[in-house]
Order: C-alpha cells, then structure tokens, then sequence
C-alpha cells in the first residue's frame, strides 16, 4: 500500500461543496463551552455533508480563531445558524418536520447499534454540554435519544468524539 498524496483525494472545492447533495441531518450544539469541540463538529460535518451545524445557549460561532484551528475551514463551508435558545431552535425545526435525536444517555434511549433513522425525514442531532449533557427540556421534545454503547471504565465520551460518531453512522445510513 501506498500512502495517497492530498492531491489525489479529489475533495471538492468549497464552491462544489455549496452546490453538492448533503446528507439530510443537521448537528445542533447545546451550549457547548469548547471552542476546539466546535470546530470539530464542523470539520466532521463539512466531512459528512451535513445540511447544518446549530450553535445554541453560550456555544461559540465564527469567525474565531480557536474554532478555525480545528475546523480548518469547515466554518465557512458548512453552513451555521446562532440561535440564542436550543429550545426555540429545536422547536423550530420540529416545525419543518425533522426528526429530533439527542444523543444522550437516558431512560429508553436506543443504543446506536440498534438505530434505524426514519429516512422520511430530515433528522437534527442534537449534542449536549460537556458536562451537563443536552437539557432535559430538549430531551422532552425529542423523538428519542441515541446511546452510543460504551464498555469501559468511563461513563461518556468527548462530545466532539461522540458527534463524530453519530454523524458516521446517520451518514452510513442515509447516503
């Protein structure tokens, strides 16, 4: 095997990017404190062609410098929406008929292995605070929330970590 040259990637300019076919899910941020976890959603959503990331409560948005450290341009690819209150923005998008999953671990979650998207509608990811996890409040409006199944000695993982994760498998499953 041979290591492949960055020019032999053929990845898409950002201008292609704008105009190609993304995948029908969007990523939404409650109040994530992390600039690099931002930037990191970012660059694994411009990664997956996600419709859009939704920076919710305190999460930071573009343009930042720390944010660009890890995004690496993914900021200004994918595209980003501030809402003041990830209530008013989930709800919001339940309203536009997308199907709403919090990755979080919780009493009837679904553990991601045994998830089957419902593929009639745009889903929203929803990822929580690094601490304090997505808002019970949002939770109540879910469709269900999404566990991602863990055999170690840890109760949970990085958000960015677990966002990539997901983005992955609702990816795998919807492309």
């Amino acid at each position: 095997m041979r290591k492949l040259k960055i020019t032999e990637l053929n990845r898409l300019s950002p201008d292609e990017y704008q105009e190609s076919v993304k995948t029908p899910f969007v990523v939404v941020l409650d109040q994530v404190r992390s600039l690099n976890n931002v930037g990191s959603v970012f660059r694994t959503a411009d990664a997956f062609r996600a419709q859009a990331v939704y920076l919710c409560g305190i999460t930071a948005t573009p343009p930042h410098p720390e944010i660009h450290k890890t995004a690496l341009g993914a900021e200004e690819t994918v595209a980003w929406h501030a809402c003041s209150d990830t209530l008013d923005a989930v709800r919001k998008l339940k309203r536009e008929g997308y199907a709403l999953y919090a990755v979080e671990q919780a009493a009837g979650s679904i553990s991601l292995d045994r998830l089957a998207p419902d593929r009639s509608r745009p889903c929203a990811l929803i990822l929580g605070h690094e601490v304090k996890g997505v808002q019970q409040a949002v939770i109540d409006l879910c469709d269900c929330c999404i566990e991602i199944p863990q055999i170690g000695t840890k109760h949970s993982l990085n958000v960015s970590v677990a966002g990539g994760i997901v983005m992955w498998e609702f990816f795998r499953q919807l492309r």
